[in-house]
C-alpha cells in the first residue's frame, strides 16, 4: 500500500513540476510585455506606477478566481509580481518612516513587493521633502490609526507640501514579544511607549513582573533586543526577522482589529478607477457656521464624508485646518461643483489627491 501512495505521490509532483514550468514561461512572457510598456511610458514620460490600474489587476483577480486559493493569496502573488514589473520599466525608490523593520517598512514592503529600493527617512516632513526633490518616487506615511487616531506629523507636513496622495493602504497591526532567549530568562521589554499602552492587558496579566523601557520604535527595541542579553522587545514579525529574533508570543494587542491607514503620495494626481476618494486640506472664512456651511456643501451634492481631522494653524492664532475624506473623485462632476462652492467658504482650500479606495487590509 506504501509503495502505491509513494507512486501517486510522485505523479502529483511531476503534475505540479509542469504547471510549475508552463507558469515561469507565462510569466516571462508577461514581462516581456511589460519592458514594451515601460518604454512606451519613459517615451511620454507617463508615472510608472498607476494606481487606478493596480486596483484594476487585483479586482479582476478576485472575479476569475474560482478557487481553491483564497483572493488573499493571489492578490500577494500579484503584489509582488507588479513589483518586478516595475523594476523592469524602471526601478522605484520609495521612501518610508524608519528605521528599517518598522511598520512602516512592512507597510511599504506589503504594498510595493521587494523588488524596489527602499530609503528609511528619520521622519515623516522627510518622506514628503524627498519625494518633492524626486529624490524617491513615491513615499509611504502613517495618517491614521484606528485605535491612536490621526498622525498629527503627516497632517501638518501637508500644510507645507505639494506632494500628492494617489493611493491608500490598510494594514492591520499585530504586536508580538520578540527576543533571542526564552521567556524565562527575560527581565526587561522594549517597545514604543504607543505600543506599551496597546499592550496593556497582556503585560499585566503575564508580564507585571518585567520591566518596561521606552524605544524610539519598534525596530530599535528589537535592535535592542537583538544585543542585550535578557531582553525582548515588542514589534512586527518583519522587524524579529530582521534582527534574527524569534516570536515568543504573537498577537498579544489588546484590540485585534487594530488597523493603520497609510498614504502612498507622489508628484502627480492619479486617475479615476471608478471607486475613490478625495482628501481635501482647507481653513474657513472667519464668520460664525463657516465649517457648517462647508460641510453642507458635501452633503448638498450627495458626497459622503468618511473623515475629518482638525489642525491649528501656524501662523494665526485660533486658525485651523480642517481635512476630510470625501467618497468621489476630483474629476467627478459632482465634486468639482462641490469643491468650487465650498471655496467661497474658505480662506484657502488645497485638493491633496484623488486616490483609489482601499476596502480591507493587505
Amino acid at each position: 500500500m506504501s509503495d502505491a501512495n509513494d507512486e501517486h505521490m510522485e505523479e502529483l509532483r511531476r503534475r505540479i513540476d509542469g504547471y510549475d514550468a508552463r507558469i515561469v514561461d507565462l510569466l516571462n512572457e508577461r514581462a516581456r510585455v511589460v519592458v514594451e510598456i515601460g518604454q512606451l511610458k519613459q517615451r511620454t514620460n507617463s508615472p510608472i506606477y498607476a494606481p487606478d490600474r493596480e486596483k484594476a489587476i487585483l479586482e479582476k483577480l478576485r472575479r476569475l478566481n474560482k478557487g481553491p486559493l483564497p483572493d488573499r493569496c493571489l492578490q500577494a502573488v500579484w503584489r509582488e509580481l507588479m513589483s518586478g514589473s516595475f523594476a523592469l520599466e524602471k526601478p522605484l525608490k520609495i521612501g518610508f518612516l524608519g528605521p528599517e523593520g518598522t511598520f512602516s517598512h512592512a507597510a511599504a514592503v506589503a504594498k510595493f513587493g521587494s523588488s524596489v529600493d527602499y530609503v528609511p527617512m528619520s521622519d515623516i516632513a522627510g518622506v514628503f521633502e524627498e519625494v518633492v526633490r524626486g529624490h524617491c518616487d513615491y513615499g509611504l506615511v502613517p495618517v491614521e490609526n484606528s485605535i491612536g487616531g490621526g498622525v498629527v506629523d503627516t497632517l501638518d507636513a501637508f500644510l507645507n507640501s505639494s506632494a500628492k496622495i494617489c493611493a491608500e493602504v490598510l494594514i492591520t497591526i499585530h504586536h508580538n514579544l520578540l527576543a533571542r532567549e526564552p521567556w524565562e530568562k527575560i527581565h526587561t521589554i522594549y517597545s514604543k511607549p504607543q505600543v506599551f499602552s496597546q499592550c496593556r492587558k497582556w503585560l499585566a496579566s503575564a508580564a507585571k513582573d518585567r520591566a518596561q523601557q521606552p524605544a524610539s520604535s519598534t525596530s530599535r527595541a528589537a535592535e535592542l533586543a537583538a544585543g542585550e542579553p535578557g531582553t525582548a522587545a515588542i514589534g512586527s514579525i518583519h522587524a524579529g526577522e530582521r534582527y534574527g529574533l524569534q516570536v515568543l508570543f504573537e498577537n498579544i494587542e489588546d484590540n485585534p482589529d487594530n488597523v493603520t491607514r497609510f498614504f502612498v503620495i507622489g508628484r502627480e494626481a492619479a486617475k479615476r478607477s471608478g471607486d475613490d476618494k478625495t482628501a481635501i486640506m482647507f481653513t474657513t472664512a472667519h464668520k460664525p457656521g463657516a465649517l457648517a456651511e462647508v460641510l453642507d456643501i458635501f452633503r448638498d451634492h450627495g458626497i459622503n464624508l468618511t473623515d475629518i481631522e482638525k489642525r491649528p494653524g501656524r501662523k494665526v492664532s485660533w486658525e485651523y485646518y480642517f481635512f476630510i475624506d470625501a467618497v468621489g473623485h476630483q474629476d467627478n462632476d459632482q465634486m468639482k461643483c462641490a469643491i468650487e462652492q465650498a471655496r467661497a467658504h474658505c480662506l484657502q482650500l488645497t485638493v491633496l489627491g484623488s486616490y483609489p479606495r482601499a476596502t480591507e487590509p493587505i
